[in-house]
């Protein structure tokens, strides 16, 4: 389908005044109206120098406002990009008219404006050319703006209350304030700046013939700031199927869902993309092509948005404030899990958010379930394994992706998915060989790769018994032995010494401040700053009766460290219980929709062999 585009420079006046023919809406998704004194000020000031300019100078020159991204529907004109100009370009136009409007002494300048502002503001009678205020050329349907009404009456009336708070009363009296001033201390100015304002002040409309399109164009030009996301287009369609009791209520719970979001550090466009994961495991999709969020939720063969959604997501945040806030929740039993919360700490060190979804999905649809809190824990564990393996092998951003939603559409009805997790097993019968595999995964581990070092830093402090708190919200990586050194103190080949000291041995989770003072002194003199660190394993290296630290300790400490992450990796394999390759071998289709039904009421049953 051709897509057109109409792209046409234009004046104030006659963009504002072609809302006689096609009115112009802020749509409800928009975000509401934010611009503040700051914006307002700095937009009358440029406007008022620009005039000065164009007097004294004589020249013909235009000041340019920006774009005005909009598409046609329903005879009306739907603001995806610039809602905040061109809002505030009516406020401004309105003051600018309730000022000439009450001048006494009517002057043929003051007689032109006004005529010319009317159909900038209202629609005009086409027999007898007089505006009827009441039918404004802008109107705000923002969802949640409670200042819709607001602007509404300012533009018709020119009044506010005095007592009013909102930003469209307070910029609309800072105009009034600003031309004011002008207009005292520049009487012969101030009509230069409404002429260069409705006449020599230019924007760049562009009208796109569908939604799709305008904000595919938004979000190509948009360097302001955050584009439109797709959450609010989701509650536009959502507010859109309600009745006027549906509405009311719908509005409260999402200004509920973007106050909680704000507190725990997530966006709805990210709780909203977690769940299109839980959807597609209930669905059954499992393939590897993600799908674009707008397009999974518009989908207009499903009906996948509608108000309870909001609750879904409402439900799914709890995780996601116990991970973000690092608190329990009283609500929450299994959050009180010190273990749970070190696991899922160490899981948000992840190099991209592939972990988040089988970890939401397990917790929406097993939550509820009795043995959900041990069962939570040692599914997040083993996980922890799958990823951090996986990733060491393949170092890639899709090294997991496929096994992931496979994953999530087990842990569906499946409190006990199966999996594989830990280094590949490879059928070796030649020692050397197997030798050659053993120093391979070991080396892994000893020399990660970088995305993964606070992921296995975060897991050697947890498995300290003496570490019954979470780590600081905010550390950093300390070199055991200095970056950098003065080779005249140690005699050390470089190109070795290079290589050891990014090994895990050389390593430890260290309080930024402390890391800071630590600096690059040798060990001897940095280990009373490790006494004073609160991660235990910091603190027990600064408290040992090593005296210095060398390359040796390094290599000792590797072979220490690697032992201690595979067996970790063994017992929560372990912990978790067999997995089954292909059960089908082995089963009927009686036995596995047994044991499928068990599963479902909450009962965790592995399949040996």
């Amino acid at each position: 389908m051709a897509t057109n585009i109409n792209v046409n420079k234009q004046t104030v006046l006659q963009l504002l005044t072609g809302g006689q023919d096609v009115p112009f809406v802020i749509p409800e998704y928009q975000r509401p109206y934010s611009w503040s004194d700051d914006e307002i000020v700095t937009l009358f000031e440029d406007l008022w120098e620009f005039s000065i300019e164009r007097t004294q100078s004589n020249d013909a020159k235009n000041y340019f406002l920006g774009c005005i991204v909009s598409y046609e529907e329903n005879g009306e004109r739907q603001i995806i990009d610039g809602q905040q100009r061109i809002t505030s370009l009516f406020l401004l136009l309105r003051a600018v008219f309730s000022m000439l409007e009450k001048e006494e002494n009517k002057t043929d300048e003051i007689s032109n404006f006004i005529s010319k502002i009317k159909p900038a503001l209202w629609k005009e009678n086409e027999m007898t050319g007089k505006e009827d205020r009441t039918k404004i050329l802008l109107r705000s349907e923002v969802v949640s703006d409670s200042g819709n009404e607001i602007l509404r009456k300012i533009l018709e009336t020119g009044e506010t209350d005095s007592k009013s708070r909102d930003n469209y009363s307070k910029n609309y009296n800072k105009f009034i304030e600003l031309y004011s001033e002008k207009s005292r201390t520049s009487p012969n100015q101030i009509y230069y700046f409404v002429l260069a304002l409705l006449n020599y002040s230019i924007l760049l409309p562009i009208t796109a013939d569908n939604q799709e399109t305008a904000l595919t164009i938004f979000n190509t030009l948009n360097n302001r700031g955050l584009p439109l996301s797709d959450a609010d287009i989701f509650k536009s369609y959502i507010y859109k199927t309600l009745d006027e009791s549906g509405k009311k209520s719908f509005i409260q719970k999402w200004k509920k869902l973007e106050a909680d979001s704000e507190r725990v550090n997530e966006d709805i466009q990210s709780l909203f993309y977690y769940h299109m994961f839980y959807l597609r495991a209930k669905e059954k999709d499992d393939k590897s092509t993600t799908p674009g969020v707008r397009k999974y939720y518009l989908d207009k063969t499903k009906k996948r948005l509608s108000v309870d959604i909001i609750d879904s997501l409402e439900e799914n945040l709890h995780l996601w404030a116990v991970v973000n806030c690092r608190t329990p929740l009283e609500s929450e039993p299994w959050s009180h899990n010190m273990d749970i919360c070190k696991i899922l700490d160490c899981l948000s060190s992840y190099t991209n958010e592939f972990w988040k979804y089988p970890v939401s999905i397990f917790y929406m649809e097993h939550k509820s379930k009795t043995d959900f809190e041990p069962m939570f824990l040692k599914f997040l564990r083993k996980l922890y394994v799958m990823l951090l393996t996986r990733y060491l092998e393949i170092p890639t951003i899709n090294a997991v992706k496929s096994d992931i939603l496979k994953l999530d559409v087990q842990i569906i009805d499946n409190i006990h998915p199966e999996f594989y997790a830990g280094f590949e097993e490879k059928k070796l019968d030649n020692e050397d060989a197997i030798k050659a595999e053993k120093n391979r995964t070991d080396n892994l581990i000893i020399a990660p790769h970088k995305n993964m070092v606070r992921m296995l830093l975060k897991l050697l402090a947890y498995e300290d018994v003496d570490q019954t708190e979470l780590l600081p919200a905010y550390w950093e990586i300390e070199h055991i032995f200095p970056q950098s050194w003065d080779s005249k103190y140690y005699s050390l080949d470089q190109d070795e010494a290079n290589e050891k000291l990014e090994h895990i041995g050389n390593k430890l989770p260290l309080e930024k401040k402390l890391n800071i003072s630590a600096s690059n002194n040798y060990f001897s003199k940095k280990k009373n700053k490790y006494t004073e660190s609160d991660i235990s394993i910091s603190k027990k290296l600064g408290s040992s009766t090593i005296e210095e630290w060398y390359l040796d300790d390094i290599q000792s400490n590797d072979v220490r460290i690697c032992n201690q992450v595979k067996s970790v990796f063994k017992r929560w394999i372990e912990e978790y219980g067999p997995i089954c390759e292909d059960p089908k071998k082995e089963l009927t289709a009686e036995q596995l929709a047994m044991i499928e039904q068990l599963r479902a009421q909450g009962i965790p049953i592995s399949i040996n062999y």
